[in-house]
C-alpha cells in the first residue's frame, strides 16, 4: 500500500515571486467551520479566502468521522442543517446523519464551486502580522501572504490566534479554576476503563521487568487529585472507514512501521476475557462503518499527544505518523497475530479499508481526529456551568448538545494494575454559546474570530468540540465578520442586536425550549462517542 501522501506536514519552498491576495475576510483552516464560514461570507457580498494547511477541505467531517455526533436534532441549524439536508438528498432521503466521507467531500466541493470560493491548500503559517491590536496579513511559509479586513482562525490548533499573541490554555484547567465539578483530573469513570484486574508489567508481578508499552509509572506524590489541573490533553486517534463488501474491501495492510509488542497489553487484556474494542463500530450508507475508541484499550494512543498543540509542524508530522502506525497497526495485529484467538481474528478480518475512499492516501483518513489543542482565553469563558445550566449568556451564536465528552488523557499504574484516567461522559441538554467565547478581548485583538479553538474550560470543550457545532460557530463567525467591515467597527463593537437578527436570518437556532424535539441524555445514553 503506498502511503506516502499520507502527512500532516511537508515543508514549503519558498516561492521566489510568492503572491500578495487581499480578501475582505481571511479563513485560516478548511475545517467544515472554516467552510461555513466561508459560505456566509460570499452569501452576504464580501470576499473571502480558505487558507488550508493541508491538501484536503473538511477536516474531520470529510475524513471518516460519517458517524455524526449529534446531541438534539432541533438544537442544528442554518447552514450545518443544511449540510445533513444536502447528505440526506445525496442518498436520495428526506433525513440522514450519516454519511461516507466521500458524501461529505462532495456537499463541501459543491459549495466552493456554487459561491466560488478561492481556496488555498498547503499554506503553512509562519507569522502574523499585527499592527497594535489589529491583524494585517498572514505569512505563510512558502512567501505567500494574505491580507483581511477581518481574519477568522478556524484550525484545529488555534495556530493564528497563537501567532498573533492571543491569549490561551492548553491542557485541564484544575476544577477550581472556574468552579466547575467535571474538569481536571478524572478517576473512577464508569466507562472507557480496564473491566478486569490487568498486570502491567512485562513478566507479570515483575515490576523489574518493565511496564508494557502504553502505559506510564508515576509516584502516588505525582498522580494528583480529583479535580487538579495538569497540562495533559484528551487522547487523539483516526476515524476509521471500514467496510466488509468483499468487492470494495482491502484487507488491513502491514503499516510501514510496524511492532506487534505495542500490543501487548491489549493482547493480554483480551487473554482475560475482554474483547471491545471494535465495540464502537457505527454502520454508515452503502455498508461502511466509522471506527471509534471504546473500551480501556482501543484506537485511542493514550498519552501520546501531549506535544501536539504547541508543537513544530515537523513535531506534529512525527505524532501523525505515531497515530497512524498505531491504529492501523492494531488491526493489523488483531487480524493475523497468530496470539489472538481465531475467533476474534475471524471477525477482524472480515473488516477493510474501503477502496474507494481516500484514494490519494492509501484508503486511510488524512486528518487525525484533533480532539482538542488549544483553547482561547477571553472576556467569556464557556464552562460545565454554561452544559449544566447553572449559568447561562445574554449573547447566544448557537447551540451545544453533545454530552460533555472527554476522552481518556492517560494510562498509569496504581498499586500493581492499570488504570486508565481522564474519561468523562455527562448528560446534558442543549445549552447556548456566548459570542464573547469566539472572539478576544479588545486589548488583545480586535479583528479576529475563532469558532473552533474558543474560550472555554477543558470540560465544557468536551461539549462543544463536535463537527456539527464547528459549523454552527463558523457560520456564526461569518456573519459577525461581515457585520463588523459593514459598520467599520471592532468584532468586539458589533451591536448584538443586529447580529442576533442575523443570524436568525440565516436559520440559526439561538434557543432551547422543552417543546423541541429530540432527547439528547437519551441519545448520549445509546452510544458513547466523540
Amino acid at each position: 500500500m503506498d502511503y506516502s501522501q499520507l502527512h500532516y506536514y511537508v515543508p514549503s519552498l519558498k516561492l521566489e515571486q510568492p503572491s500578495s491576495i487581499a480578501k475582505d475576510v481571511i479563513i485560516y483552516g478548511g475545517t467544515p467551520a472554516g467552510i461555513t464560514a466561508a459560505v456566509q461570507v460570499k452569501k452576504s457580498g464580501l470576499s473571502v479566502a480558505i487558507v488550508e494547511f493541508s491538501q484536503q477541505i473538511g477536516g474531520m467531517t470529510t475524513s471518516g468521522l460519517g458517524a455524526t455526533d449529534l446531541g438534539a436534532e432541533d438544537a442544528i441549524g442554518g447552514l450545518s442543517r443544511t449540510f445533513y439536508q444536502e447528505i440526506a438528498a445525496y442518498y436520495g432521503k428526506e433525513k440522514e446523519w450519516t454519511f461516507e466521507p466521500k458524501a461529505a467531500q462532495y456537499v463541501f466541493n459543491q459549495w466552493i464551486k456554487q459561491y466560488d470560493i478561492c481556496v488555498y491548500v498547503n499554506q503553512h503559517l509562519e507569522e502574523v502580522v499585527k499592527v497594535d491590536q489589529k491583524i494585517t496579513e498572514l505569512v505563510m511559509e512558502d512567501g505567500t501572504r494574505y491580507k483581511g479586513n477581518v481574519f477568522i482562525d478556524c484550525s484545529y490548533e488555534g495556530d493564528v490566534l497563537a501567532r498573533a499573541g492571543i491569549s490561551y490554555y492548553v491542557g485541564r484547567e484544575s476544577n477550581s479554576t472556574y468552579h466547575e465539578i467535571y474538569n481536571g483530573i478524572q478517576f473512577g469513570a464508569p466507562h472507557h476503563k480496564f473491566e478486569k484486574w490487568i498486570d502491567p508489567y512485562i513478566v507479570e508481578g515483575q515490576s523489574e521487568s518493565g511496564l508494557l508499552p502504553g502505559l506510564t509509572e508515576e509516584d502516588k506524590s505525582e498522580l494528583g487529585h480529583q479535580g487538579q489541573g495538569d497540562h495533559r490533553i484528551q487522547a487523539y486517534n483516526f476515524r476509521i472507514c471500514l467496510t466488509k463488501d468483499e468487492e470494495n474491501r482491502i484487507p488491513f495492510p502491514k503499516p510501514p512501521q510496524y511492532d506487534a509488542e505495542r500490543y501487548r497489553l491489549l493482547l493480554r487484556y483480551i487473554q482475560e476475557g475482554v474483547w471491545d474494542a471494535m465495540k464502537l463500530h457505527k454502520m454508515l450508507p452503502n455498508g461502511k462503518s466509522d471506527l471509534n475508541n471504546y473500551g480501556a484499550i482501543s484506537t485511542d494512543y493514550i498519552g501520546m499527544n501531549y506535544d501536539w498543540p504547541e508543537g513544530s509542524y515537523e513535531r506534529r508530522e512525527e505524532i501523525f505518523q505515531d497515530h497512524f502506525n498505531y491504529d492501523l497497526g492494531m488491526l493489523y495485529f488483531l487480524a493475523n497475530d497468530s496470539r489472538v484467538p481465531p475467533t476474534i481474528r475471524e471477525e477482524v478480518v472480515a473488516w477493510g479499508l474501503p477502496k474507494d475512499e481516500f484514494m490519494e492516501t492509501g484508503h486511510w483518513p488524512h486528518q487525525l481526529y484533533i480532539r482538542e489543542a488549544r483553547r482561547m482565553i477571553s472576556d467569556y469563558v464557556m464552562t460545565d456551568r454554561n452544559c449544566l445550566h447553572q449559568s447561562f449568556v445574554d449573547d447566544s451564536i448557537g447551540l451545544a448538545s453533545f454530552h460533555m465528552d472527554s476522552h481518556n488523557c492517560r494510562r498509569v499504574v496504581i498499586d500493581g494494575r492499570c488504570v486508565n484516567e481522564g474519561d468523562v461522559q455527562v448528560a446534558i441538554s442543549p445549552f447556548e454559546i456566548s459570542y464573547r467565547s469566539i472572539r478576544p478581548t479588545s486589548q488583545e485583538c480586535t479583528n479576529l474570530l475563532v469558532p473552533v479553538c474558543l474560550s472555554s474550560s477543558h470540560i465544557a470543550y468536551g461539549s462543544i468540540r463536535m463537527e456539527p457545532v464547528f459549523m454552527i460557530l463558523g457560520q456564526s463567525a461569518g456573519i459577525a465578520a461581515v457585520l463588523a467591515i459593514q459598520h467599520d467597527t471592532t468584532v468586539q463593537n458589533i451591536p448584538y442586536e443586529d447580529l442576533q437578527q442575523a443570524l436568525l436570518d440565516a436559520n440559526q437556532v439561538l434557543h432551547w425550549s422543552q417543546d423541541m424535539k429530540d432527547d439528547p441524555i437519551k441519545r448520549m445514553e445509546e452510544t458513547f462517542g466523540g
